[in-house]
C-alpha cells in the first residue's frame, strides 16, 4: 500500500513490531530510561499503524460482502448503508495515507495551535477570527479535543491572538505543516467602498512536551508577571490578578494563559507552553542544522507566506509550497483540510 510521499510496507513493519517486542523483553534495556521509552513510544507508534491497516482491511472485507449480499437479495436499506460505511472506509483510508507520512519525534505529541492577527486593525482581526473557527471545525471533524487557553479580542470585531491547546491522536503530525503566514483576499466587509483588500495572519504550532522529554528553564531566565484577565463583564469579570505571562529571557519567548481564575492553574499551563516553545525551538535547530547539510534546501523559516485564501474575484486556497489548489473555499474555511495536511506533508517528507 502506498502513501503520498512515502511507502507503507505491511511485511517491514510486521518485522519491525517483532523486533521491537523481542528487544522490549530485554530487562536490560531499562537500564537507560531513555532509551526504553524512545523504543516503546516507537513500539507503540508501529503497532497503532498496523492495527490501523488491519482495521481498514477487515472493515473494507466485510462491507464488500454485505454489499453483494444486499445486491443478491435486492435489499435496498442494506445497500444504502453497506454503500454509506464504504465512504466512511475511504475517508478513514485518506487519513491513514496520511499518518503514514508521520514520522517526527514529536508527531504524535499534542500541541499548541497560536494565530496571530497581521497589520490591517480590523480586517485582519477578523481574518485571525475565521481562522481560528477553521481550526475548531478541524478538530471537531477529527474528533480532537481542544481548548482556548488565551485569547486577546479585537477593538472593533475578530481577534488580535488566540491559543488553543490540541489533544489526539497524531495531533502535532496533522497540524505542524500549517505554521506560517496566511494571506486572505477578499471584498472587505468593513469597507464602505467595497474595495477588495489583503489580509495576513500568522499561525504557529509547537508540540506539547510530556514528562519524559526534559527541558532546562533557569529561573533567572525568567520574567513572570500577573495581571487581571480580561472578560465578558458582568458577574463573569475577573476581579484578582489571576492571568500570567512568562518570558523567557534569553529567547524573549512570551507566553500568557488567563483560561483558569485560578493563578495557579494559569502559571502551569503557561509553564507547559513555554517548555513546548523551547522544544520546539530545538527541534527546529536540528531541522535547520539537516538542512544547512543538504543541498537542497526549503525556505520554512517563522514570517514566510505559506497559503493563499483567495474569495475574490475569484475562489481559490494555494499552498505556496507544495503548490496544491482547490477551489473549494468554503470547504477548506469549514475546517476541510486533509487534502491540504497531505500535500504539505509530502512535499517536505
Amino acid at each position: 500500500m502506498y502513501c503520498s510521499g512515502g511507502h507503507f510496507d505491511l511485511e517491514e513493519l510486521s518485522h519491525e513490531l517483532s523486533k521491537l517486542k523481542i528487544e522490549a523483553a530485554n530487562p536490560n534495556i531499562w537500564s537507560d530510561n531513555n532509551k526504553a521509552r524512545s523504543l516503546l513510544k516507537r513500539q507503540t507508534f508501529v503497532q497503532n499503524l498496523l492495527d490501523s491497516f488491519y482495521n481498514l482491511e477487515n472493515n473494507f472485507k466485510d462491507t464488500i460482502e454485505l454489499i453483494n449480499l444486499a445486491e443478491s437479495d435486492d435489499d435496498r436499506i442494506l445497500l444504502n448503508e453497506s454503500e454509506a460505511n464504504l465512504n466512511n472506509i475511504e475517508r478513514e483510508a485518506k487519513s491513514f495515507e496520511i499518518e503514514c507520512l508521520f514520522s517526527g519525534e514529536a508527531d504524535g505529541n499534542n500541541c499548541f495551535l497560536e494565530i496571530h492577527a497581521g497589520a490591517g486593525g480590523t480586517e485582519s482581526h477578523d481574518w485571525a477570527l475565521i481562522l481560528l473557527r477553521m481550526y475548531i471545525r478541524f478538530c471537531e471533524r477529527h474528533n480532537f479535543k481542544f481548548e482556548i487557553v488565551d485569547e486577546l479580542d479585537g477593538e472593533d470585531a475578530g481577534i488580535k491572538s488566540s491559543t488553543i491547546k490540541v489533544e489526539g491522536k497524531n495531533v502535532y503530525g496533522w497540524l505542524k505543516t500549517e505554521s506560517g503566514v496566511h494571506r486572505l483576499v477578499r471584498i472587505s466587509p468593513f469597507n464602505a467602498a467595497g474595495k477588495r483588500q489583503t489580509s495576513f495572519a500568522s499561525v504557529w504550532v509547537y508540540p506539547i512536551v510530556d514528562d519524559s522529554i526534559k527541558v532546562e528553564i533557569n529561573d533567572k531566565d525568567l520574567r513572570i508577571d500577573t495581571y487581571r484577565a480580561s472578560g465578558a463583564g458582568g458577574q463573569h469579570i475577573n476581579k484578582t490578578d489571576s492571568a500570567v505571562r512568562i518570558t523567557h529571557i534569553p529567547t524573549n519567548i512570551v507566553v500568557q494563559c488567563q483560561s483558569s481564575r485560578s493563578q495557579h492553574r494559569n502559571r502551569a499551563d503557561a509553564f507547559s507552553m513555554l517548555r513546548s516553545k523551547l522544544y520546539e525551538l530545538e527541534l527546529k535547530n536540528r531541522e535547520d542544522k539537516i538542512k544547512a547539510q543538504n543541498a537542497k534546501k526549503t525556505d520554512n523559516s517563522w514570517g514566510n507566506q505559506i497559503r493563499s485564501y483567495v474569495l475574490q474575484p475569484y475562489q481559490m486556497v494555494k499552498d505556496h509550497r507544495s503548490n496544491y489548489e482547490t477551489s473549494a473555499t468554503n470547504d477548506i474555511l469549514d475546517g476541510e483540510l486533509d487534502d491540504m495536511i497531505s500535500n504539505s506533508l509530502a512535499h517536505l517528507s
